[in-house]
């Protein structure tokens, strides 16, 4: 599958123009290495939501070992995470992090919505684009 067209470079002054895996939304992300802790920053419209930077390579660590497809299973942060997703690894207490990637307290969730386009825009994965029930994979 060939890498998507993206538009920026991932800073914030040229944020990347991304769409959720279901293409229905667009959004903005960014590295933000200065930040503490260092995040990846996505906005929503005029929301903020902001994972721990390090979120990138640790996903593409687990997918390489997971070696197939893994559901994105996307959830809100009130919402239980299906068993066995991106969105429940992003939670998890065996995670890298040992818990949460999401770094705002009532916008933790939807780690499995934006953070799989970050890593197919970088090239390290491949994201299905299905209205619903999308899995990712390592390149």
């Amino acid at each position: 599958m060939p890498k998507p067209s993206v538009k920026g470079e991932g800073t914030r002054a040229k944020p990347w123009t991304l769409k959720t895996p279901s293409g229905q939304s667009e959004f903005n992300a960014y590295r933000d290495p200065a930040s503490d802790p260092p995040a990846l920053i996505v906005t929503v419209g005029k929301t903020e939501l902001r994972y721990h930077l390090r979120a990138i390579e640790d996903l593409a660590a687990m997918l390489s070992a997971n070696g197939d497809w893994v559901l994105l299973g996307s959830t809100d942060e009130g919402k239980e995470a299906p068993a066995a997703t991106v969105e429940a690894w992003g939670r998890s207490a065996s995670n890298p992090v040992g818990s949460w990637y999401g770094l705002k307290k009532g916008l933790r969730g939807r780690f499995g919505m934006y953070v799989p386009p970050v890593l197919e825009a970088l090239g390290t994965a491949e994201v299905e684009h299905n209205p619903k029930n999308n899995r990712m994979r390592a390149l």
